[in-house]
């Protein structure tokens, strides 16, 4: 599969890139090139730059793979990288242009990760401004990883990655999904983004979708279907 894009998996708040430790074994064994560099997590526009330079530096096509957070960064960054030729979302933001992935939530209803977020007491380092933000150790599990073993969640919980609140509450500037093919995976038992904010990004998108039972991380706990979504996304702008 020479010809075939490089796939780029950028993971979003509360954890890291070892998540998709599962999906990459299942493409490269067809395969794929696989990428899946560290998402800053200090505030939108930086993160999406910083993915910008990443994929930039990538020679030929491209399709991004954004978990959560990530797939707000994803629809930013591809806006202005002309090798990018698709976009699959995991239970992620594909925001509009002035969205930010806390106000876009509003209309519908919350989320347990309003009451298990915590706020830190001190300035997030290296974000515009604010604090960080992390998911209460004791409600991490039934907040964003119900669906996994009690152990491996304990691990997420205690290694998770802090997003700064500025990240969160960036407006996006771009949208890559207006002018890109995309595909959206909606977890349909998710208590950190609500299934009805994943289908309204889907439907407005046009995206092909999937809805699989499981948590946040459903991708974790069914790499096989998440795998098997970007292939058939890696097939499709083949």
């Amino acid at each position: 599969m020479t010809d075939s894009p490089t796939v780029v998996l950028v993971h979003g708040a509360f954890a890291d890139a070892s998540g998709f430790a599962a999906i990459i074994h299942e493409l490269e064994s067809d395969g794929l090139t696989v990428r899946a560099p560290a998402n800053p997590l200090r505030s939108l526009s930086t993160d999406s730059e910083a993915l910008k330079a990443y994929v930039g530096a990538i020679e030929g096509p491209v399709v991004l793979v954004g978990h959560s957070y990530g797939g707000a960064v994803i629809t930013q960054a591809s806006a202005s990288l002309d090798n990018v030729v698709g976009l699959v979302y995991f239970a992620a933001f594909a925001l509009e242009v002035g969205e930010d992935c806390l106000s876009v939530q509003a209309p519908f209803a919350p989320t347990m990760l309003g009451t298990t977020a915590r706020t830190t007491s001190y300035e997030a380092v290296g974000s515009p401004g604010g604090p960080d933000i992390t998911i209460d150790h004791a409600g991490y599990r039934e907040t964003f990883a119900a669906d996994l073993p009690a152990d491996v969640a304990e691990v997420m919980a205690v290694t998770q990655r802090a997003v700064a609140a500025a990240a969160l509450g960036e407006p996006a500037s771009a949208a890559g999904w207006k002018t890109r093919p995309s595909w959206y995976l909606v977890s349909a038992d998710d208590n950190s983004v609500s299934p009805e904010v994943q289908h309204f990004f889907a439907e407005r998108m046009g995206a092909t979708t999937e809805t699989i039972p499981g948590s946040h991380v459903a991708f974790i706990a069914n790499p096989a279907a998440a795998a098997a979504l970007i292939k058939r996304a890696v097939a499709a702008v083949s």
